[in-house]
């Protein structure tokens, strides 16, 4: 009888949550036109170590997929579904009612990770970029989010600067304000707004989910003087020798397959060597503050990282950690480097398209482009207490993308996602949870990734991706073995090439996605920015 009694206590206990498994903390980290080879543990020379560490002690994706830009990026991120079902097929232009994948917001057809997660008893927050719809009335504060901190489009680092604008849970906050630190630089300022929402979920004796939206290494780059002082003069070498140096740590580290051969750089940019003494040095003085950018950038995660292991909660935490872009090219070969001191809160400072070309190794083209420059990004997954140790440090070659962020927080959340809110039909799932990769299992993906960005278009399925630029024919790539997108199959596979084709066109239609040149026009003078292979 006591035995019985015994056996009942321990099934009762189970049942009410006392010995079941209890929810893990997820913080989603989003940086901001980093390429995939500007951390270290991706292949790049820039420190950063905190990083790399929750890398080694955790799972790197080899084959992680963005949008190719920023909004669409989040859209995808905070919904599950592609940007264009969003709502935000391109920026944050309105193009109006008979344009419903162009409204420049998120719509009331999708819901986000927050309301979501909420639903499963989460303590939900955000802060930093929010840019999806902000000017429209589409908020965090309305979007699910239990606190945020957030700039509705970016634009700036420091309070001072030309841009600055933070709201604090819907308040717009003056830039000296009271409630926000003396002399903040946004990268700090985000991190150290999220450890006190970590608190507030606390008290609350709630689990959190923390979406974290750097807008680091995105334009005006800018960062204090000391940091950009550790890197002035390491860029003399020039571009074509830093992009070789990448590639060829990328080889050792295991991150890519040395088949993959180094395109060809774009003939728009010219040749370290021909520049005169004056452009290098103004030159290296860019990378160089770009590098501080991305530095203060790893600081920060590392300051994340301890403060969750003060509060003890850090084994219990999952961290994913992605880019919303490849490198960022714009406006084109110059860059811009404006202001009395450049890196400073009132200068203005563009990569430019020969370090961008760097950011992106080993592959061809940027942010706004599909092929793998623009799409691919790093992709680290940290959770001490779910990732087994045999997992440490392992490469994760399965092909991931954006979408799948909603899809793997529904699977580690417990949560349900719906087929109605508020009243209003929800579309249906996207994305495929992740979960599988962290312990090394074949993940359960159904359908192909597709991409469209002004034009440029793209679908992965399987080992094959078939690609375009605007102005360009299709072209068709064994990833698996030709992931630098060198040589084109179209013509060798015209099965493949014609099903992947016909897949396209359906998806196409499917997300409401339109002609870019009659729905658009451009808002870049990015054609110079372009080249042939």
């Amino acid at each position: 009888m006591k035995k019985l009694f015994k056996i009942f206590v321990f099934v009762s206990l189970f049942s009410s949550g006392v010995y079941a498994q209890k929810k893990p903390n997820v913080i989603v980290i989003l940086a901001d036109d980093l390429g995939y080879a500007d951390l270290g543990c991706y292949g790049s020379e820039i420190p950063t170590p905190n990083l790399d560490k929750l890398a080694a002690n955790g799972v790197r994706l080899t084959s992680f997929y963005n949008t190719a830009r920023c909004c669409p990026t989040r859209a995808a991120l905070l919904t599950g579904v592609y940007s264009h079902q969003a709502g935000i097929g391109h920026m944050m232009d309105d193009k109006g009612a008979e344009h419903p994948a162009y409204r420049g917001q998120l719509n009331d057809k999708s819901v986000t990770i927050a309301e979501v997660m909420k639903s499963a008893g989460y303590f939900t927050a955000m802060t930093g970029k929010w840019h999806v719809g902000q000017p429209h009335g589409t908020v965090p504060w309305k979007r699910g989010f239990d606190r945020s901190l957030n700039a509705p489009a970016g634009g700036f680092y420091y309070g001072d600067g030309k841009n600055a604008k933070v709201f604090l849970n819907g308040e717009e906050l003056a830039n000296d304000s009271e409630k926000l630190p003396k002399n903040w630089y946004s990268t700090d300022l985000w991190t150290d707004f999220g450890l006190r929402f970590i608190d507030e979920a606390a008290k609350e004796k709630k689990p959190f989910m923390l979406y974290l939206a750097h807008n680091a290494p995105h334009f005006p780059l800018q960062a204090p003087e000391e940091d950009i002082a550790r890197f002035r003069g390491k860029y003399l070498k020039g571009w074509e020798k830093l992009r070789q140096e990448r590639y060829e740590k990328q080889i050792k580290l295991g991150l890519i397959d040395p088949s993959w051969k180094l395109p060809p750089s774009n003939p728009n940019i010219p040749k370290w060597d021909s520049l005169s003494e004056e452009d290098k040095k103004r030159y290296d003085d860019m990378m160089a503050i770009y590098a501080a950018v991305i530095y203060r950038l790893d600081k920060s995660i590392g300051d994340l990282v301890a403060g969750l292991k003060q509060r003890g909660v850090f084994d219990d935490t999952v961290i994913l950690f992605v880019s919303d872009n490849g490198g960022n090219a714009e406006p084109g070969m110059e860059g811009r480097y404006e202001g009395t001191k450049p890196g400073d809160s009132q200068s203005t400072v563009f990569l430019g398209q020969g370090w961008a070309e760097a950011a992106c190794t080993p592959f061809w083209a940027y942010k706004h482009h599909t092929h793998e420059g623009g799409i691919s990004s790093p992709g680290i997954i940290s959770w001490p207490a779910g990732i087994p140790a045999s997992r440490n440090g392992k490469f994760e070659k399965q092909p991931a993308h954006i979408i799948d962020i909603m899809a793997t927080l529904v699977d580690l959340g417990g949560a349900k996602y719906p087929t109605e809110f508020a009243g209003k039909q929800i579309q249906p799932l996207e994305g495929a949870s992740l979960r599988p990769a962290f312990t090394g299992k074949p993940g359960n993906r159904k359908n192909p990734i597709f991409w469209e960005h002004e034009g440029n278009r793209a679908i992965r399925d399987g080992k094959w991706k078939l690609v375009a630029e605007k102005t360009e024919k299709w072209q068709l790539y064994d990833v698996e073995k030709d992931r630098s997108e060198l040589h084109d199959q179209f013509e060798k596979q015209p099965e493949i090439a014609q099903k992947l084709v016909s897949k396209y066109d359906a998806w196409y239609k499917r997300v409401g996605a339109e002609d870019y040149d009659k729905t658009f026009k451009w808002f870049y003078d990015y054609e110079k920015a372009k080249g042939g292979k």
